[in-house]
């Protein structure tokens, strides 16, 4: 098994405080201590023997939860930090990027850290942000509902997609989509160096009448031919076909046995048909959060102020307890699960809040890492941490426990 520390870079800070200093998020005095901890939580996970160090994409958090506007910059910031592990946007979200400068970041943190890195891709759900900085396509934050901003975001974001991948893989890159053309339909006329581009650029970079005919994105990744990639916080079954059939690596929130098994076995047979002939498992992970405690009471009171606290006052708003449904809760709630369902018995319940003694933890990766009876082999554990949501001295130690007694145990 390999290793994952997710965390979402949160303003270490009371609620009280956060109140007082609202909005909180431009305290730069905050900001900094924010990270200094992320700083100090990869460099222990890289001492730990964690795989992958990952954070997410989002902007303009006043409030200072997931304040993690830049993760390819604050990766390079990490990467000089750090030895053997690497890092893994969870996600880029294309559709309020611009594709060829999202080829562009990736490639370059490739070639900075010597290829230390994944990639990582997503659509977009936060509208505050996404509609935006997505304004220019334009393009909205979404619900995966079907809708037709839905559609839309999806078109947007397997086109874009496309676009980095042909940017890293094509020399001469020319593109006719519907969303993105290269060159610009308006076509690129003034090159004046045209005679320089010609004798050393791309050979049919330039036509007859010295205009722009395509582009060559620089640099290609090191890792050829470009590095593999995540797709974070999977449900549904046409993830697990999409991510099978593409090669990519899907980290599954849902986390009941039965749904994940099942959706283990869905990419399996998925990868089967392109040719991707897999064991039950591999290229897979799980998202997972987890709170030691010398027993298990004291860590259930860990886990119900940090990553139980994180959904309920955050995460619920945009649809994440559906990840957390149990065997009938689809006749029971056929629409969204009720608010008051979302109790701390259903978070540990499902298996995806795993709570307890280092024998508790140890039990409950184990039966997860063979894929609930199945005799699988999962590849990615990926621990959904929470840094800023505990003091940092309790976050160091959560960290030391788990390296010292659960990577050692598990890895391949």
């Amino acid at each position: 098994m390999k290793f994952q520390l997710f965390t979402l870079p949160t303003i270490p800070a009371t609620l009280e405080e956060r109140a007082a200093k609202r909005p909180i998020g431009r305290d730069n005095e905050h900001f900094q201590a924010m990270i200094a901890e992320v700083r100090e939580l990869a460099i222990m996970a890289d001492e730990a023997g964690f795989d992958v160090f990952s954070t997410t994409e989002h902007h303009f958090h006043s409030e200072g939860f997931e304040a993690s506007v830049q993760p390819m910059m604050l990766y390079a910031d990490l990467a000089a930090r750090t030895k053997n592990i690497s890092f893994a946007p969870l996600s880029l979200v294309l559709p309020a990027n611009d594709p060829l400068r999202v080829a562009e970041q990736v490639a370059m943190l490739d070639h900075l850290t010597g290829g230390r890195v994944y990639g990582g891709y997503a659509r977009g759900y936060q509208d505050r942000w996404v509609n935006v900085l997505g304004q220019h396509v334009p393009v909205k934050g979404t619900p995966m509902d079907g809708g037709d901003d839905d559609k839309h975001n999806r078109a947007v974001h397997e086109e874009y997609l496309d676009i980095v991948y042909k940017a890293w893989t094509e020399d001469l890159l020319t593109y006719d989509g519907q969303f993105y053309q290269v060159p610009p339909k308006q076509g690129i006329t003034r090159w004046p160096a045209a005679e320089w581009t010609k004798q050393y650029g791309h050979p049919d970079e330039i036509d007859e009448n010295g205009h722009i005919r395509g582009i060559s994105v620089i640099p290609k990744p090191l890792q050829q031919p470009y590095p593999k990639a995540f797709q974070p916080f999977s449900v549904s079954p046409s993830t697990m076909i999409h991510t099978a059939h593409n090669g990519v690596m899907p980290i599954i929130l849902t986390a009941e046995p039965e749904q994940f098994k099942a959706l283990a076995k869905l990419y399996q047979d998925s990868a089967a048909e392109v040719g991707r002939n897999l064991k039950l498992g591999q290229s897979i992970g799980a998202f997972r959060a987890v709170a030691f405690g010398d027993t298990r009471e004291q860590a259930w009171e860990l886990m119900e102020r940090t990553n139980y606290y994180g959904f309920q006052i955050y995460f619920s708003g945009f649809g994440f307890w559906e990840a957390l449904r149990l065997p009938g809760d689809k006749e029971k709630f056929p629409g969204l699960l009720p608010k008051e369902e979302w109790t701390m018995e259903r978070f540990t319940k499902t298996k995806y809040g795993l709570v307890g003694t280092v024998d508790d933890i140890k039990r409950d990766i184990e039966d997860l890492a063979k894929i609930h009876g199945e005799d699988g082999e999962l590849e990615w554990f990926s621990w959904f941490f929470d840094q800023g949501l505990m003091p940092i001295d309790e976050a160091k130690r959560q960290l030391e426990i788990f390296a010292e007694h659960i990577i050692p145990e598990f890895r391949d």
